[in-house]
């Protein structure tokens, strides 16, 4: 398909939008000031929200020229580094000051970073492709068997975490292993080719279209600059958070559990639902997914070895009995979405049961929020709830596991003609 024309504005007019939303946050940084808790919250909030979206413009443009060994890695660093930013504030905290609830904010944050993307994000991109164009499902390409296995290695690996209950350096190294062993697996499969890949959606279309002698110093540029302004404002961003839920009289943990979350992930989530109204689901909903993966190994690998390195020593991040809790029901929901993928799609009637138990667990944890021990309770019968209907879809869909594997093993670098396909259209009444 003929790339479509794009116009220089689309590139700049966001980009001046988003370096004005960062300046009143960098003048703040810079002064010292800080007017009141909820102002700082809504204008750091702001950079950190804008400076992801240049990063995801750039990342966006760069992944069309650059997917191998260390280049890759560090394009997969870069698009989640608002939240990590955040996170590995609260956790390496959490080391200077055991006594200040920085655990439990640094827990807050990674359980709702992980669970807002099964429970909306990759809902949110079958109903919008639904609408679109009334298919019912979005079909993977064989080679994203490599991304539902390392989710299921990851999410498997969580239970040991939950029945530890804690989350030490030794997890540290075995999810950044997982994280690693992803990257180079991926690295030497060959992309699913995409008849539509020429239509890059957004300010990214303007970049990879610019000649070689721009493109890059425009891409690094607009990484260098987020980046920095990402880990100028990550502290006053975090600390606001506190101060402004004790402002509002709103309860700190789901605060930071779905505020932080939300800022950092928006840019990454705009640019895939981008991806499907563009006729390219697949590559919105894969975006999600590898993003899921991320999170679920790299940010929870992280958060102990910042914790270690914010006490001077070498620590475990211990779960009291809410983050235990959090912890079991994130990866239940990772567990049942997983089970959500094993026929290589996610149908319509999946994405509505990931939808409306998200939300169901939102109503209680708000409305249970000045009661621990039900809040608790609740939790736990949520999370026993993903898993009984996890169980009951793979054990539907027995076969389709064994074929994941093997699958997944068989993929080679030479241009596997069924890891290349497009994507197959799905029928309307395509269903788990």
């Amino acid at each position: 398909m003929t790339r479509s024309k794009v116009q220089p504005r689309q590139l700049w007019i966001p980009v001046v939008i988003a370096v004005a939303a960062m300046l009143p946050a960098m003048a703040l940084r810079i002064e010292g000031w800080r007017p009141n808790a909820v102002l700082d919250m809504a204008v750091f909030g702001a950079a950190i929200l804008a400076a992801g979206f240049l990063l995801s413009w750039g990342a966006e443009a760069a992944e069309k020229y650059i997917s191998q060994g260390l280049i890759l890695a560090a394009v997969a660093l870069v698009t989640v580094l608002p939240e990590y930013a955040v996170d590995i504030y609260y956790a390496f905290q959490a080391g200077r000051a055991p006594d200040e609830g920085y655990v439990a904010f640094a827990a807050a944050n990674m359980t709702g970073a992980n669970r807002l993307l099964i429970g909306l994000a990759w809902p949110a991109m079958v109903l919008l492709h639904w609408w679109r164009s009334r298919q019912q499902s979005i079909q993977l390409a064989r080679a994203n068997a490599v991304e539902i296995i390392a989710l299921a290695v990851s999410s498997a690996y969580a239970f040991l975490i939950v029945w530890k209950n804690t989350i030490s350096a030794w997890d540290s190294l075995v999810l950044m292993g997982v994280f690693g062993a992803y990257l180079w697996r991926v690295s030497r499969v060959p992309k699913a080719a995409d008849e539509d890949e020429g239509d890059e959606p957004g300010p990214g279309a303007v970049i990879a279209q610019m000649r070689p002698a721009l493109r890059w110093p425009v891409m690094i540029g607009m990484t260098l600059v987020a980046a920095g302004v990402i880990l100028a404002v990550a502290e006053p961003f975090a600390e606001s958070m506190i101060d402004g839920g004790r402002a509002l009289g709103i309860d700190q943990f789901l605060l930071i559990q779905w505020l932080a979350p939300i800022a950092s992930e928006a840019p990454a989530v705009v640019i895939a639902v981008l991806f499907v109204l563009a006729g390219r689901a697949a590559a919105g909903l894969v975006a999600m997914i590898s993003d899921k993966i991320n999170q679920w190994t790299l940010l929870v690998g992280m958060l102990p070895l910042a914790m270690s390195l914010g006490a001077g020593t070498l620590m475990a991040m211990p779960l009291d009995a809410r983050q235990h809790e959090e912890f079991f029901l994130t990866a239940a929901q990772s567990l049942f979405g997983l089970a959500l993928l094993l026929r290589g799609r996610l149908s319509l009637p999946g994405a509505v049961a990931l939808l409306v138990l998200f939300v169901a667990q939102l109503a209680v944890a708000f409305t249970l929020r000045s009661d621990a021990s039900r809040d608790i309770a609740a939790l736990t019968i949520v999370a026993w709830g993903y898993l009984a209907l996890a169980a009951g879809v793979m054990a539907l869909n027995g076969r389709a596991i064994l074929n994941l594997g093997r699958t997944a093993a068989s993929l080679n670098t030479a241009g596997d003609p069924a890891s290349t396909a497009s994507p197959a259209k799905s029928p309307p009444d395509a269903t788990h």
